[in-house]
């Protein structure tokens, strides 16, 4: 994920962005993110939000240099949208109630031996870091990156899966598309359907400018999956207790990696560059953030726990 950021002393925070400086940042940013824009209006609108999570940047990142903060932020390519527009585009998970009346429970967290650190990145289990474009897909690549670490512990190879799959094929298990899905919804469709397709063979269809004023530029199309690129499978799944992060810990741990869903409505998150995240209310490096624990469920991070079982 290629970030550019800018740092100015605190006191230049207003003159900058009213001079060429910042136009030129304006136009180096939109060639970085590959803008356009259909009208001036559009433009002028988009630049004027710009500006305002610019100030934001500096303003967060001045206070960070003062140690107020342990996490930077940047302008990466959300940052001519306002939270409220991200929001309705990309957070499209949805959660089901009650989740202590869905399947198996982790409940050894208080019996495991638990390590200091656990990196699955370094063992293979973790795969490439991705975007899902301007599609409402966050659950698919969720459940999809704990199944494709739970594979590569079985056969020994790691291998991505194709969120496509679940966007246009698990309609029939109450998802919907770019318009929101269930993670645990997206293994029951994985489960009746006995598979998913890997990204090679299904390849992901919305890695678009996420530049519209529909509600999502992305959408589900018909659904192809063949047996022919069968890669992966599950024949169960297991939620954690909500909110308890001991038992998502421990999970991490002895598990592998986990599906979570995080609130991440916060300009802060979306805005996020790198360094520990740890706000009040609710480390952005090579494509991957650093949460702390706990910190009474920051985000909700231990609110919806979810791993498959093959």
């Amino acid at each position: 994920m290629h970030i550019f950021c800018a740092a100015f002393p605190f006191a230049l925070l207003i003159p900058v962005c009213c001079s060429a400086a910042t136009s030129q940042m304006w136009e180096e940013w939109k060639t970085q993110h590959n803008r356009g824009y259909s009208n001036q209006t559009e433009a002028a609108l988009r630049r004027a939000i710009w500006e305002k999570n610019l100030l934001l940047v500096l303003t967060h990142n001045q206070e960070a240099s003062a140690g107020k903060h342990s996490f930077v932020m940047g302008l990466n390519h959300l940052a001519d949208m306002t939270a409220e527009e991200i929001n309705e585009r990309l957070n499209g998970l949805k959660l089901e109630e009650p989740l202590r009346f869905r399947n198996g429970t982790f409940n050894d967290a208080a019996s495991l031996s638990i390590p200091e650190s656990v990196d699955w990145r370094e063992r293979g289990l973790v795969g490439p870091v991705r975007n899902q474009g301007s599609c409402g897909s966050c659950w698919a690549f969720s459940s999809l990156g704990a199944l494709e670490g739970q594979m590569k512990k079985k056969t020994g190879v790691l291998i991505t899966l194709s969120p496509q799959n679940l966007v246009d094929c698990s309609i029939p298990d109450r998802n919907f598309g770019c318009n929101g899905g269930f993670i645990t919804k997206s293994y029951s469709y994985i489960i009746r359907n006995r598979g998913v397709d890997s990204e090679s063979f299904y390849p992901y269809e919305h890695q678009v400018a996420l530049r519209t004023q529909t509600r999502h530029f992305g959408s589900n199309g018909k659904c192809r999956y063949s047996d022919k690129g069968k890669a992966a499978y599950c024949s169960d799944l297991h939620i954690l207790p909500q909110g308890d992060e001991a038992a998502l810990q421990a999970a991490v741990a002895s598990v592998g990696p986990i599906a979570v869903a995080v609130n991440a409505m916060l300009s802060s998150f979306q805005l996020y560059k790198g360094g520990l995240y740890n706000v009040w209310l609710c480390c952005l490096k090579r494509g991957f953030i650093r949460m702390a624990r706990n910190k009474k469920n920051l985000c909700g991070i231990a609110t919806l726990g979810v791993y498959p079982i093959l």
